[in-house]
């Protein structure tokens, strides 16, 4: 009796050890990735005097060209005072309209994009507003794990907490992709119009937003239907909301 007694106790440490091993191997997994994401985390704080050197989109274009003909990256920096007034209007009505009202994320926004898909019967559109966007354009993989979403809304809450609203759109107009390798306002105003980024006319800025979506096809000269449906859009969107303007 007393053996057997002796192998129903053992039976029962087994699954109790193997639950204290399973457990240990979490939490130096967790230790690990947390302790990974603390070293690596973007120091956002330094975005407020420092301009980007470079961004995830624009490596990522750079890795995909290697071996490849294609488009080298064109990119200049300008300051937000060299960036025409139009431009920065057209971006935020067709992106982000209440870029200057929201903290990061726009509820509205997200709920019109659900209406929309449920009547439309199609996929959720994009809700993100200008400064997800910019997370994302700086520091993020274009996966779709919850994890990346996680540190999407962090990184977002970080940016409109240590940047002003000015110095985000800024910095987004400055690595936005407006074409395949064509980043920033100043490179596609002078690929696309031979002129600088603060000569932009309102009917340039409308044509260059309307190509954000979709930079790699739609872009001024295009003739697609839909794009072109989109510059007349954010044109008339420009009319209805000149008030906007003194905020930019």
């Amino acid at each position: 009796m007393s053996t057997g007694r002796g192998r129903w106790r053992v039976r029962r440490r087994r699954p109790f050890r193997l639950i204290i091993r399973l457990a240990l191997a979490f939490s130096l997994a967790s230790a690990a990735f947390v302790g990974y994401q603390w070293v690596t985390w973007p120091q956002v704080s330094k975005l407020a005097t420092e301009n980007p050197q470079t961004t995830a989109f624009i490596e990522r274009y750079r890795d995909a060209a290697v071996g490849r003909e294609t488009q080298p990256v064109r990119w200049t920096w300008v300051r937000y005072e060299a960036i025409s007034p139009h431009l920065k209007h057209a971006v935020v009505v067709s992106e982000d309209i209440e870029f200057f009202a929201h903290q990061g994320f726009s509820v509205h926004e997200l709920k019109t994009a659900v209406a929309d898909a449920l009547k439309r019967r199609k996929a959720l559109r994009g809700a993100s507003t200008i400064s997800q966007q910019l997370a994302k354009n700086l520091w993020l993989a274009p996966s779709r794990n919850p994890w990346r979403k996680v540190k999407e809304a962090l990184l977002t809450r970080q940016l409109e907490r240590e940047l002003g609203k000015q110095r985000i759109l800024e910095i987004y107009l400055n690595v936005v992709e407006f074409g395949p390798g064509l980043y920033g306002a100043e490179a596609a105003a002078r690929h696309y119009f031979g002129r600088a980024a603060a000569e932009l006319n309102p009917e340039q800025a409308a044509a260059l937003a309307a190509g954000m979506p979709k930079p790699s096809r739609w872009h001024p000269g295009s003739g697609e239907s839909e794009y072109l449906q989109r510059v007349r859009r954010i044109g008339e969107r420009m009319r209805r909301t000149d008030w906007l303007r003194r905020l930019i």
